[in-house]
């Protein structure tokens, strides 16, 4: 039996480390997001000197890496808490981060796209 439970310890172990590391990428999408679309974004106004239309892709092309990186950090969540044997207390507050963060891309959808998620796309695509 002692040998069973320090084989637990070590998989709880290793998944934290599995969420860590997810949640580091997540970071790391945000962060080289924010970086790549500045740069694009300045390039881009030198060279076309079209403000309005720069900052209109520029904001839809770092909400794009917002939302990928929000993703990561609901999957984070979601291994760290459920893969773990979760209580009612880690439940609660994972549903809490997976409602205010599904909440902030839904809002980023709508920002970027200037639609709903659900809603057909006016221009003739297919909705992703």
């Amino acid at each position: 039996m002692v040998g069973s439970s320090v084989g637990f310890e070590g998989f709880d172990q290793s998944i934290k480390w599995v969420a860590v590391g997810i949640e580091a990428i997540a970071i790391g999408i945000i962060v080289v997001g924010a970086i790549t679309t500045t740069i694009i974004f300045l390039v881009r106004v030198i060279k076309e000197g079209a403000l309005d239309d720069c900052y209109r892709r520029f904001r839809s092309d770092f909400g794009k890496a917002i939302l990928l990186g929000l993703e990561f950090l609901i999957a984070s969540d979601i291994v760290g808490t459920v893969a773990i044997g979760p209580t009612y207390n880690d439940l609660g507050i994972l549903a809490l981060l997976v409602v205010i963060r599904t909440f902030l891309s839904f809002s980023l959808e709508l920002e970027i796209t200037g639609r709903w998620p659900w809603q057909p796309a006016t221009d003739g695509r297919r909705s992703k």
